[in-house]
């Protein structure tokens, strides 16, 4: 097997700390300022801070073979599981990452009980990832929808 046939073997999760806020702008702005650009959102590195920095306790840097691949931010709370953001770095994109991340977040809403929600911006091309895992649109903004999970939904395969 090659690392690109088979980098999931490697996936780790860490704690988000001050200093990877380089890579979080890098990466935000590379995932990111496409989708934002087409919303009509704002772009500015101030705009990406705040939202880097919003739930910042709860971000993980997603590690592939040694290397930072992306970002995961989720939380829970009475109301259930918040998926807040995923960003999967050009390089790491079209194997699995996101998809991986969120069964784990699904399997434990499963066990709980509980649901799970995400907003996404209209055109971000993941809404299909979300819809494949069973999320359903509960609401629509100007600018996102917002999805739900439903504990035990039935997910399509792979």
């Amino acid at each position: 097997m090659t690392s690109t046939q088979s980098p999931l073997h490697s996936l780790a999760l860490q704690a988000a700390t001050e200093e990877d806020l380089p890579f979080l702008l890098a990466l935000r702005k590379a995932t990111m300022q496409e989708h934002l650009a087409r919303a009509g959102a704002p772009m500015a590195d101030a705009d990406h801070l705040a939202r880097i920095q919003y739930h910042f306790d709860d971000a993980h840097i997603v590690w592939v073979d040694g290397r930072p691949a992306g970002l995961f931010k989720h939380y829970r709370d009475a109301s259930g599981w918040r998926i807040v953001q995923i960003q999967i770095a050009p390089d790491f994109q079209g194997r699995g990452l996101g998809r991986r991340l969120l069964q784990t977040v699904l399997e434990q809403a499963d066990k709980e009980g509980a649901p799970v929600t995400l907003s996404v911006l209209k055109d971000n091309p993941a809404r299909r990832l979300y819809a494949s895992l069973g999320f359903t649109l509960v609401k629509e903004t100007d600018l996102e929808f917002e999805m739900r999970y439903e504990p035990g939904a039935v997910q399509p395969a792979d």
